[in-house]
């Protein structure tokens, strides 16, 4: 805990960003702080995301999501956590503290609050994600409008996978239906530039940013943090949301047999 308020503390004197990132961030839809975490920080960080990955099964607690290799058929590897923060000191005050917090609150113009807690970890073998915006996802039912932070544990290359970001579309709203991959029409005049981040970069995009990444086809993971907040004046909707998503797509561990179920976007 203490290790998480002193991370916390130095983001917050450190002002991490400044006017020129936060005007490109209005702008693009998206801005990457380079070195954002270092040292002991990025140190501290990396062994919570250790820890969480050791964690069991558990039904009703933090989500744990599976896929199949996608070079080694047969095999099964964590593919994701969510909604870790409550079963974890560390991350949960590193996330919902002062620090990243107050670094999305500039980029809102105004207080935030956690929305999703999520560790992608796209381990060697590991699919990729089609082009999308996060409002595809059904958001639109609890916000407006929402930023995520993403922070890079392992260095993101375009071998292993890494983030793609289209600039400047944010601003056209949300551009394809809901619970789809965005329409190939709609792609075809974006530009999908892959942006590699080192361990302790972090990527604020918007949630109609597009982007999309490919499979991890590498022999590194991939991991990173993706941290999503809403304006506090919508209210706090993270209870809310994961009630919702533990319903219609539950964790591995709480599914029934035979059931099909089929993440959209």
């Amino acid at each position: 805990m203490r290790d998480a308020d002193a991370l916390n503390r130095r983001m917050t004197m450190n002002q991490p960003l400044s006017q020129d990132q936060i005007k490109s961030f209005q702008r693009d839809g998206f801005v990457i702080i380079r070195g954002l975490y270092q040292g002991d920080a990025m140190a501290h960080i990396k062994t919570w995301v250790d820890e969480v990955a050791t964690y069991p099964e558990v039904p009703g607690k933090y989500m744990m999501y599976f896929e199949q290799s996608c070079v080694e058929p047969g095999r099964r590897q964590l593919n994701r956590i969510e909604n870790y923060c409550p079963y974890h000191a560390g991350l949960d005050r590193l996330l919902t503290g002062p620090g990243l917090r107050d670094a999305v609150a500039q980029l809102f113009d105004e207080p935030a609050v956690l929305f999703k807690d999520k560790i992608n970890f796209k381990l060697p073998g590991g699919g990729g994600f089609t082009p999308h915006q996060d409002v595809q996802a059904g958001w639109d039912r609890y916000g407006s409008l929402y930023i995520t932070a993403l922070i890079s544990i392992d260095a993101a290359t375009r071998d292993n996978g890494c983030l793609e970001l289209v600039a400047g579309r944010h601003r056209e709203g949300q551009l394809g239906p809901s619970w789809a991959q965005l329409p190939d029409e709609v792609t075809a005049s974006m530009e999908f530039v892959p942006y590699e981040t080192a361990p302790g970069d972090v990527a604020f995009f918007d949630s109609f940013t597009p982007h999309r990444s490919d499979a991890n086809l590498s022999d590194r993971p991939r991991r990173v943090l993706y941290v999503t907040y809403n304006r506090l004046s919508e209210g706090d909707q993270r209870a809310r949301y994961y009630a919702d998503k533990r319903a219609s797509y539950p964790p591995d561990c709480e599914r029934e047999p035979g059931k099909q179920y089929v993440f959209r976007v």
